[in-house]
């Protein structure tokens, strides 16, 4: 966490991060604000406590699907430069009892001992990390209080007895409590949210959040940062990152891709759900444009220097070829012109 290193990331940071998650700059910024006071040494009274605590404790909660866990990913490759860096624990996996021994290792005597906590395990061995804890409402409450310690003290003591320090991480909770509405027959397409509809949202997540943590766990958490669900034009905007990969991969070939808007518009439409958010857009580029793409390539129906234009006709997408593409085709773009 050197001051002189981490500046320069954390000056543009909120742009950075925004051209990977799109449609919650809002979340973006108040990420960002939590990272500088830290790096800066602003987080409040300077005590023994405090300065040992986790480098931050953010609270991620909104919709499945609208870019919670990207964002997470996002931060950890600005800050180390390295995903590697970045490690997520499903927290569905850890609702029984007990389950706090498979985080933190087992006691002498028990099953597993020897191995060690996979929480643990995994912050000895590399202290700088952005360590995700995904849907943690869903975890046992012997899980929860563990992870107090680390909010509060930034060490724990895992079944091995050592003492596995925490004040270079940064601590992301994410949950979807309070979000059912939107699949109980709130939200059934894109959202065009107005502002008076956003508080009343905000109050029901925060309100569910009340519910089910203690005090003592929320007041521990430095921003609860909540996430709106996606418009049709911000998936459209993700549907280009998802293109932009398979067009650099095509690009090694000497091909380009076309992406018309209304081919655009098509596969934000399919690859959007109220219920799971942009999720299943991955799988519809791989069915819809990566499959057949795939296939023409097989066939040599595709070859270097073509450009591939992607459109739309009848509800279905279509492949037109052309040959000998000019140079501009087989740069990665800036628009829809892609390759």
């Amino acid at each position: 966490w050197k001051k002189a290193y981490l500046r320069e990331r954390i000056r543009d940071a909120a742009d950075i991060i925004g051209q990977r998650v799109k449609g919650q700059k809002p979340a973006i910024i108040k990420t960002v604000d939590i990272l500088m006071r830290s790096v800066m040494g602003l987080t409040g009274a300077h005590t023994a406590v405090t300065s040992s605590r986790p480098r931050g404790v953010l609270f991620f909660a909104g919709p499945t699907g609208v870019g919670k866990t990207e964002l997470a990913r996002a931060l950890t490759a600005l800050l180390f430069g390295d995903e590697r860096a970045y490690i997520r624990f499903d927290m569905s996996e850890f609702a029984a009892e007990h389950a706090d021994a498979r985080l933190l290792g087992a006691p002498p005597g028990y099953v597993g001992y020897e191995e060690g906590g996979q929480l643990t395990e995994a912050v000895r061995r590399r202290p700088y990390r952005v360590v995700l804890f995904d849907e943690i409402e869903k975890a046992h409450p012997d899980v929860w209080n563990a992870l107090l310690q680390i909010l509060e003290d930034g060490r724990l003591t895992d079944g091995q007895g050592r003492t596995v320090d925490f004040s270079n991480t940064i601590i992301i909770m994410t949950s979807n409590l309070g979000t059912e509405f939107a699949r109980k027959g709130g939200a059934l397409g894109f959202v065009q949210a107005n502002d008076e509809q956003t508080i009343v949202d905000h109050q029901k997540i925060e309100r569910a959040m009340r519910e089910t943590f203690r005090p003592e766990f929320l007041n521990r958490i430095d921003e609860i940062i909540i996430f709106a669900p996606l418009s049709l034009e911000q998936v459209e905007q993700i549907v280009d990152l998802h293109i932009r990969e398979t067009a650099i991969q095509l690009q090694e070939r000497g091909i380009g891709i076309h992406l018309t808007e209304a081919a655009r518009a098509w596969l934000a439409r399919k690859g959007y759900d109220p219920q799971f958010g942009a999720r299943p857009l991955r799988r519809a580029i791989q069915r819809h444009v990566e499959n057949p793409l795939s296939s023409q390539l097989l066939k040599t129906a595709i070859q270097a220097g073509d450009l591939i234009v992607i459109d739309e006709q009848n509800d279905e997408l279509t492949f037109g070829r052309s040959e000998n593409a000019s140079s501009d085709f087989l740069q990665v773009p800036q628009d829809n012109v892609i390759g």
